[in-house]
């Protein structure tokens, strides 16, 4: 399945959703530190409901730790300056969807990184400044879950992810 990673995630209910996001999906959601909030936060476990021992969730010390554990073959950082959309990529299982943190996005310094693969952008009106971050990650991971069919829903081979939260 694919990868979503929050660099440096600020607002707990953002994350509270993407841990849905990840339950529902079978993605997994990965969290780089340091976090804006403590994973304890009321509301970031409101957003979440009842999906946290569904979701597998973990969270890094840093982007090098997080590259170390989960050696992805490919990383796409999601950003608004980039040119190429979203839908342009042909996703595999294991990607890496990179996210930076509300309001500010992706540092330039995460941007340079030789590790990523590509710089995508989700199309937006003119003169707008950006999507909510949970919102961006759930278009970008049901786009490249549509890619693969859907794989494992609805009962067609298994439920996805249901690893329990770390």
């Amino acid at each position: 399945m694919f990868r979503i990673v929050f660099f440096q995630p600020c607002i707990p209910p953002n994350t509270g959703n993407a841990i849905r996001l990840a339950a529902v999906t079978g993605a997994e959601l990965h969290l780089i530190e340091p976090l804006g909030f403590d994973l304890t936060d009321a509301n970031l476990r409101r957003a979440g409901l009842d999906y946290h021992d569904l979701a597998h969730l973990k969270v890094h010390a840093d982007l090098d730790a997080a590259w170390a554990d989960l050696a992805p073959e490919r990383i796409y950082a999601f950003t608004t300056q980039a040119t190429r959309s979203f839908t342009d990529v042909a996703y595999q299982p294991g990607d890496v969807l990179l996210f930076g943190p509300e309001p500010s996005g992706l540092p330039a310094d995460v941007l340079a990184r030789p590790e990523l693969t590509d710089q995508l952008r989700i199309p937006m009106l003119p003169g707008r400044r950006s999507l909510n971050l949970a919102n961006s990650a759930a278009i970008a991971v049901y786009e490249a879950w549509r890619q693969h069919g859907f794989a494992a829903a609805d009962g067609d081979g298994g439920e996805p992810g249901g690893a329990a939260a770390t």
